[in-house]
């Protein structure tokens, strides 16, 4: 057995597109899948960009604000996923701080599993 850090001391800050968390890896699979947590503080933002391949963001702690392509911010919080297409602009905000696992991956097909809002 080995144990493992992925708390926030092990991240790195990211900056990109205006953005304010920290995102600890967590791992890459040979199917191009990465997996990693990110920590927003209070009034912690992930910008405003295009996913790069499907992306799913599972809020386990906190509550934010999430959008696409429309302007408008739908309230989010612990226990519920947010899913992206490729090449779907979104963003990520939060007033009180929020903790989640993001999942990026071609063949991300969260239906099959989860049940929509």
């Amino acid at each position: 057995m080995k144990i493992y850090h992925f708390n926030q001391d092990t991240g790195k800050p990211i900056s990109a597109f205006s953005s304010d968390f920290i995102l600890s890896r967590i791992i890459q699979t040979d199917g191009k899948t990465h997996i990693g947590c990110v920590y927003l503080g209070p009034q912690g933002v992930i910008g405003y960009h295009q996913a790069a391949c499907p992306q799913l963001l599972l809020v386990m702690s906190g509550e934010g604000y999430v959008r696409g392509e429309e302007e408008e911010f739908t309230a989010v919080q612990a226990g519920q996923a947010i899913f992206w297409a490729q090449d779907e602009w979104h963003e990520t905000r939060t007033d009180s701080g929020l903790t989640a696992i993001i999942i990026e991956g071609d063949s991300l097909n969260p239906a099959t599993y989860m049940t929509p809002v």
